[in-house]
């Protein structure tokens, strides 16, 4: 929503109503989102989220805070931290497919949901899906539907159906399928700009996406794909904080600022972004609207009389139970991670916050059916810490490691990745996302392996896939051979300094 929402203000900005002050936009993700709201003085007044659930989850924490929270109890509104929600456009969550892909499942003429896409994930082992993790609005999404599959519902589900024997099994055996998960659209079509038709032939997102793609991409189509079992809608919402501090200014502004969103002008802005408007008097195929027949005759990639059935938004408390169990039906996770510490890691507090970031990746990892190993190198490989689930002990025993690394040596990058790379081979599960990331701020001058012999060795296990994904810690780190080296197992390149190292860890946490 970011680009068509800086649009909106920006419109708004230049032709503001009398008295109006000019609105500004943060981005944030939806934990920074909540946790910011939760404080005293936010950073901003108001919130766009893609979903009403991240209001839910700030209402429920917010009551918590300040001791409304009875039982489940509606929130007085009084008490509320936010003003009324108001929508001002929706977006279906769907499963986004290349069109050669989704006729091969048989679009546009049968019925396609989950199970389709779960059969075909096992049938074919190169081909590739994904859907977030539940810490963004399209994975939750995706992931209450494939509950609400699993129980056979489309209203009312409870947690006594979410956590149904029957009901876990069928969204284990979708879950076993996915590829990996990850942050979300924004992510996913950048990766699709950069790598083409090969990174992935399927994944969830919000119906927008596919025609933000096609009106701006003339590669092959994507063409959104509607579960026959049902879908939820991200329904991008508006509200104000209920600060102390606001003034008559800003609460003026924010009414102002609702009015023109809700209004026609805003409204057909969104439309032509490719979200459906909130005012239902706008019909989605006029002329010129992205939602309009193609003059060819043929298929549409968006299909304005779907989704035929849309599922009931489950109460806060299922919502959770659902994030929760998740983590015991997700596919499970084997993830090394390479550490550098070299000497030049005693520079300032380089060590210290890398050791925070690895704390940080930990705490985001939940549930013992995923197992973490660690690969430490400077001039050479310095300790191997094997594959361990991280059950509580595990945790503690993980954390206390990384608390005793010390820096000092060489830069032995190409033998630590190496020799990782072995250890997942020698776990031989091939039914795990199995996966290396690593961090090193030098250059490589001390490992006896070569780039060919590492690219080799992931050339060879083919069947037993390992996604990479670098770090370039500081300035100093060789960014082309860590962009080389993602590229082997088909993961990604980020860079880092001090300040957002941390975080990093914490958003590609989200991909296990």
């Amino acid at each position: 929503m970011k680009p068509a929402f800086d649009k909106l203000v920006a419109t708004f900005n230049d032709a503001p109503p009398a008295g109006a002050l000019p609105i500004l936009t943060l981005e944030l993700s939806p934990d920074k989102m909540v946790e910011e709201s939760l404080q005293a003085a936010p950073a901003f007044q108001a919130l766009a989220p893609d979903s009403s659930l991240w209001f839910h989850e700030l209402e429920q924490r917010w009551a918590a805070a300040v001791g409304e929270s009875e039982g489940g109890a509606v929130i007085p509104i009084a008490n509320r931290r936010t003003s009324t929600p108001v929508r001002f456009a929706v977006s279906p969550i769907v499963v986004v497919a290349w069109e050669s892909v989704a006729r091969d499942l048989g679009w546009p003429y049968e019925p396609l949901g989950w199970q389709e896409i779960q059969r075909k994930a096992t049938r074919d082992s190169q081909f590739k899906w994904n859907h977030p993790s539940t810490n963004n609005a399209s994975g939750l999404l995706a992931t209450l539907a494939e509950f609400y599959a699993g129980a056979g519902l489309t209203r009312g589900l409870t947690e006594e159906a979410a956590t149904d024997p029957a009901t876990l099994e069928y969204v284990r055996a979708v879950e076993a399928t996915v590829r990996f998960y990850g942050e979300g659209e924004a992510v996913i079509l950048e990766r699709l700009r950069s790598e083409g038709r090969a990174f992935l032939d399927a994944f969830v997102a919000q119906e927008q996406v596919v025609i933000a793609w096609n009106q701006a991409q003339p590669s092959e189509r994507l063409v959104a794909i509607y579960p026959a079992e049902g879908t939820l809608w991200a329904d991008h919402p508006l509200a104000l904080l209920e600060l102390d501090a606001l003034s008559e200014a800003q609460r003026r502004t924010y009414q102002d600022f609702v009015t023109f969103l809700t209004g026609a002008e805003a409204q057909r802005m969104l439309l032509s972004a490719g979200y459906r408007p909130a005012d239902l008097a706008i019909a989605l195929d006029e002329t010129g609207s992205p939602f309009a027949a193609d003059a060819s005759g043929g298929p549409r990639a968006v299909d304005p009389s779907q989704p035929q059935t849309t599922l009931q938004m489950p109460s806060q408390q299922v919502v959770e139970v659902v994030r929760n169990v998740w983590w015991y039906t997700k596919r499970p996770t084997n993830v090394f991670l390479v550490v550098d510490t070299s000497g030049s890691m005693e520079e300032g507090s380089k060590m210290n916050r890398a050791k925070e970031a690895l704390l940080a990746f930990l705490d985001n990892i939940r549930g013992d059916r995923d197992q973490v190993g660690l690969v430490e190198f400077g001039t050479g490989v310095k300790r191997i810490e094997p594959l361990r689930p991280l059950t509580d002990q595990g945790q503690e025993q993980f954390a206390a490691v990384i608390r005793s690394l010390q820096p000092r040596g060489n830069t032995a990058l190409l033998d630590a990745v190496w020799e990782a790379h072995q250890q997942i081979m020698l776990a031989d599960d091939p039914e795990a996302i199995n996966a290396i990331v690593v961090m090193t701020d030098g250059l490589e001058n001390a490992s006896d392996r070569s780039t060919i012999e590492l690219q080799r060795a992931f050339d060879e296990n083919q069947a037993q896939r390992i996604v990479v994904f670098t770090i370039g810690f500081g300035g100093d780190a060789d960014v082309k051979l860590l962009q080389q080296i993602a590229l082997m197992g088909g993961g990604q390149f980020r860079r880092a300094d001090e300040t957002d190292i941390e975080e990093l860890y914490r958003v590609i946490s989200t991909y296990f």
